[in-house]
């Protein structure tokens, strides 16, 4: 049997509560139809979209360890995706698009190898897209809709001392002003070294008058 978690509400105000059980289910997966009663916990992919659930999104869906799709398309679901998503290691297929979530993806996602289409359009979450080849590998659609995301496949991050419109400084950045730190240095010391050899020569001629006379001297011969 599937026992629905508590939290789903629909938007007329009735519940899709803990006491709910769905007896039997017809199934179509992969071009066959199956029918399932009391072994449900087999079932490979479920398909919740467009319902008007509300509230957060059932902790209770990362037990289901073996789901391979989730959709949950098309609702009116919020808070955050649950960190825990990261434990549905044979998803292949996640559909979350079109509902007010918000918060960071979670970082767990990055552990979801199998994961082939992933849509989490249209929703407000926020921050860096995870630094998983597998999370950034996706097209930008996966995203779109998100004004706070940020990171590859989308624009980049601002690092965060940066205000808004400010662009990132990159490495071709940093390089430029550590050459132009030494090329000043480098200037101010021949001018110091200068300066210092400059007043010694003078210094030592006011001081020693035996070495001003030579000096001079060796100037009138030349």
């Amino acid at each position: 049997m599937l026992k629905v978690a508590p939290g789903f509400v629909f938007t007329d105000g009735s519940h899709f509560d803990v006491s709910f059980y769905i007896e039997n289910a017809l199934v179509h997966w992969k071009g066959l139809e199956r029918e399932y009663n009391r072994t449900l916990r087999l079932l490979k992919l479920i398909d919740l979209s467009n319902n008007g659930f509300v509230g957060n999104i059932p902790k209770e869906f990362s037990l289901l360890r073996g789901l391979v799709s989730l959709n949950l398309s098309r609702n009116h679901l919020t808070g955050n995706i649950d960190s825990e998503i990261g434990q549905m290691e044979m998803l292949e297929s996640l559909d979350l698009s079109r509902n007010p979530l918000s918060g960071e993806i979670p970082i767990g996602m990055a552990g979801l190898n199998y994961l082939s289409v992933l849509d989490l359009s249209n929703n407000n979450l926020s921050g860096s897209i995870p630094s998983s080849t597998q999370l950034r590998g996706f097209n930008a659609s996966a995203y779109a809709g998100n004004n706070g995301l940020c990171g590859p496949p989308l624009v980049a991050c601002l690092a965060p001392d940066h205000g808004p419109g400010t662009p990132q400084a990159t490495d071709d950045d940093h390089v430029g002003k550590e050459d132009s730190i030494f090329g000043m240095g480098f200037y101010i010391s021949v001018v110091l070294g200068f300066v210092v050899r400059f007043w010694g020569v003078i210094v030592i001629l006011v001081v020693n008058k035996s070495w001003r006379i030579a000096y001079f001297g060796l100037e009138q011969d030349l």
